[in-house]
């Protein structure tokens, strides 16, 4: 009776467990246990402990508790136990055999201690250790009566370049160039005397391989095991110490930038007079086609000359409409250059814009042209500025049927992925010459074979500065006398 009492007032978590019978089941448990775990008498009782690791049952200890019990043998082991609502507690188990007069092992008996807290203390402290060691700044530390290093996380290690071994054998001093023991012992004398918490200050460190190094060091005083210790957080600052070389660079940098924009300016200057060699070009002979055309319709009043009135009319829109386009071409060139274009980025439906950019094609189709119009596009949107991105899709739209001959057909064709929309424009024309294909995009350039066809080499030139701001590119494939390929993809959120 005084056993059992003694026992259910102890404060670890006792259970008694019969050897002899299958199972090795519960046959006694205190208050403290049951408290400590939450189960009912009827979950503990004829039961094997097991019902304590839940579903966590392949713990290291475990083995060799099982392998301890089965030679009825004593053992200790640390397990992850878990509480009737599921909380999981540490439990530091601790295991004695009862053995009869003819040392056959009739029982066992567990006593459990709660090492929850312990546990939870080394936790945070491994994280802890784990931060520090792991932190990209030097972090030292050493002792206040020998200096010595006790201690070096990772980073310290691997900037400095000794192991944790070799720097147990050295001070700060042997690291700091051009300082003795009473220098370095004068500067940290303040935290000694406790008239500051922690100093900071610069230096100089050398690494084992005699390379030195600007560094900013954050010491104060610590305690370790009742025991004074100084620790040491050190920045390398060689960044900071190259300031000036930075700026140096900077100034050099800026002077570069103000070249390239001198020599911007003088490559503006060459294409004003290329523009302006153009415009004299590309405007007189449309106007000089809209005169001739005006001045021959008044020679045909009668009904019967209307096919012939209407074949000049078409001939003075044709014209006004490439200078039309060659005004706008000029105006987008004015923004680009001086970064006054706004773009209007809306949401729209695709299918709206290419509806609008075949019509307006329709009218400048060659004799048998035709135009290959994509299918399924209904539900294809996005949010764009939608004046540019047609201006674009005509312009591509325009050459190839500007480029090809009569009786051929232009392929339009559009993909739209999760990011990104593919629009191809592919015609069977005349194709790009393969030594012109590198400047093609460049302003004013025109390839060789199409001197004799009216243009600017302004379009292509455009056309990419806008799709590049907008987040998106162009590129090409082309054969001479083949055909060519263009290819735009565009973001379906605009880049802004």
């Amino acid at each position: 009776m005084l056993r059992t009492e003694a026992l259910q007032s102890a404060s670890n978590g006792i259970i008694i467990t019969d050897a002899l019978k299958y199972d090795n089941p519960v046959i006694y448990f205190n208050a403290a246990f049951q408290q400590l775990t939450g189960y009912t008498d009827t979950e503990i009782l004829n039961h094997n402990c097991r019902f304590l690791h839940g579903k966590d049952r392949n713990q290291t200890a475990l083995i060799s508790l099982k392998k301890s019990i089965k030679k009825g043998e004593s053992c200790q082991a640390t397990l992850r136990n878990y509480k009737k609502d599921g909380t999981l507690f540490w439990n530091d188990l601790y295991i004695f055999p009862i053995t009869n007069d003819k040392g056959t092992v009739t029982n066992f008996i567990g006593i459990q201690n709660d090492v929850t807290l312990r546990k939870k203390a080394e936790a945070e402290r491994h994280h802890l250790t784990k931060i520090l060691d792991e932190s990209l700044n030097e972090i030292y530390v050493f002792d206040v009566k020998t200096l010595k290093f006790l201690n070096a996380n990772f980073g310290a290690q691997k900037n400095i370049g000794y192991t944790l071994e070799e720097l147990k054998s050295m001070t700060p001093i042997d690291i700091i160039p051009n300082t003795n023991k009473s220098e370095f012992r004068k500067t940290i004398d303040v935290l000694l005397k406790k008239n500051v918490e922690k100093i900071e200050f610069e230096s100089e460190h050398q690494r084992k391989d005699g390379t030195k190094y600007p560094v900013e060091i954050h010491l104060q005083l610590s305690n370790l095991n009742e025991k004074d210790i100084f620790i040491a957080i050190i920045l390398d600052i060689t960044e900071r110490k190259n300031y000036t070389t930075k700026l140096e660079n900077k100034v050099e940098e800026r002077t570069q930038q103000l070249k390239k924009a001198l020599n911007k300016e003088k490559e503006l200057n060459n294409l004003k007079t290329r523009f302006l060699s153009l415009v004299s070009h590309e405007f007189k002979t449309p106007l000089s086609g809209i005169l001739t055309s005006s001045l021959l319709i008044s020679k045909y009043p009668l009904t019967k000359h209307q096919e012939k009135r209407d074949f000049h009319l078409k001939t003075i829109m044709d014209k006004v409409y490439f200078l039309n386009n060659i005004i706008n071409d000029f105006l987008s060139v004015e923004k680009l250059e001086t970064s006054k274009e706004n773009y209007q980025i809306t949401h729209f439906q695709l299918s709206d814009i290419i509806n609008e950019v075949i019509y307006n094609a329709e009218i400048l189709l060659k004799d048998g042209q035709q135009i290959k119009a994509p299918n399924n596009i209904d539900e294809i949107s996005l949010y764009q500025d939608e004046k540019i991105i047609q201006s674009i899709i005509f312009n591509l739209l325009h050459n190839a049927i500007k480029y090809s001959s009569e009786d051929s057909i232009v392929e339009l064709c559009i993909n739209q992925g999760i990011e990104f929309t593919t629009v191809k424009i592919k015609d069977n024309g005349i194709g790009i010459p393969e030594k012109d294909q590198e400047n093609i995009f460049d302003r004013y350039f025109r390839a060789k074979n199409v001197i004799n066809i009216q243009g600017t080499g302004i379009g292509l030139n455009i056309s990419k500065n806008h799709i590049e701001n907008l987040g998106g590119s162009i590129s090409f494939k082309s054969e001479e006398h083949v055909g060519s390929t263009f290819t735009i993809i565009i973001p379906n959120k605009a880049n802004q």
